[in-house]
Parts: C-alpha cells; structure tokens; sequence
C-alpha cells in the first residue's frame, strides 16, 4: 500500500516501479519529481490559490496543471501543498489508445506533457482520489485513477529536477534503474 503521507522526496522514491492506470490505460512509473511546499519552484510555494487548490487536497489526490499553454501534467498529492510530478511510465495497458491519442508509435509517456496526452488527463481531475486497486487482475471496479506500489526495493536513479530555475539543483528527480524512455537521461555519476 501506498502512503501518500510522508516527506515528499519518500513519496516520489516509493512512487518509482508503482503500476499507475488512469481509466484503463497506463504502465509501471519510471521517473518522477518531488516538489515540497517550502521549495521555490513549487506551485504552493506562495500559498494556496485557485490554479493549486488541488495541491492542498487530501494525500492521493490527483493533481493537474497546464504547462506552456498546451500540456497536461499529472502529479499525486502528498502533505498538504506538495505534490509528485509523475515524468515518464512505461506504457502497458491500452497502447493503442496511447498511440492514437499521441498519434504516434514510440515516445508515448516520456515525458509529462506527452504522458499527460498519452493518459488522456483532464484539467476536470483535479482533486480526484487515486484508488488502490488491484492493478494485475484487472479488476478495477469504478476508480478513474489507480496506483498499486512496485517493488519494494526498486533500483533508483537520483539526480537535480529539469525544466526549472528555481531550486533546480535539489535531487529530488528519481528514475527507475535499468529503465529506458525517461525524459532526459539521468547524469552519469563517477565512480570511486
């Protein structure tokens, strides 16, 4: 089970391996991005407002955002202003309706704004709950939003947040080891 209430770095580790499906399409989570309430490049930085109300919502929520005008961007609330970027999956479950909503074969999730398209996320998900059922059996009874944990012990990448100005140099951007189709590549850390 997952916690959504917990420092969000923690959250965004446990999030990595985690099977994620949003009515019906959706793939294992391969990278994702922590943003805290007191971090400067945070929507919730400067306090609640209209755009973030979802960002103060109850943990394991959905949250939404449009980015450069034209990009859905699908986080998951933990502690009341902080949210998990989700950046890349690994697509699984209903790829062709991912291909035909990208209107392409391959780089279909790698990425938040092509996730977004990808899963077909709506501004109207704001504030829905993710549920935690089965994802394996395909048993997922009325939930929209779904997330069951991965591995407890998934290989990670760590590396600083892209994208951004602010405070961009916090580690807070994890990966799923081994994985390919991240929005960028991690940096590669020398060895002792």
């Amino acid at each position: 089970m997952l916690i959504y209430d917990q420092d969000i770095p923690n959250l965004a580790r446990a999030l990595i391996g985690a099977r994620l499906l949003v009515r019906g399409v959706g793939g294992t989570v391969i990278e994702t991005e922590a943003y805290g309430r007191d971090d400067p490049a945070s929507h919730s930085f400067a306090g609640k407002t209209a755009r973030n109300a979802a960002m103060f919502g109850p943990p394991g929520s959905v949250y939404v955002y449009l980015s450069y005008g034209c990009h859905l961007c699908l986080n998951v609330v933990g502690r009341a202003g902080e949210a998990v970027l989700i950046r890349a999956i690994r697509p699984e479950i209903g790829v062709p309706l991912m291909q035909q909503r990208r209107g392409r074969e391959d780089a279909l999730a790698t990425g938040p704004g092509r996730l977004g398209q990808a899963l077909g996320i709506r501004l109207s998900d704001n504030g829905k709950p993710f549920g935690g059922k089965q994802f394996g059996d395909k048993k997922f009874g009325g939930d929209e939003f779904l997330l069951d944990p991965g591995e407890a012990n998934a290989p990670l990448l760590v590396g600083p947040r892209i994208g951004i100005t602010r405070a961009a140099d916090r580690p807070w951007r994890f990966g799923l080891g081994g994985a390919g189709g991240f929005s960028r590549p991690f940096p590669v850390v020398p060895g002792p």
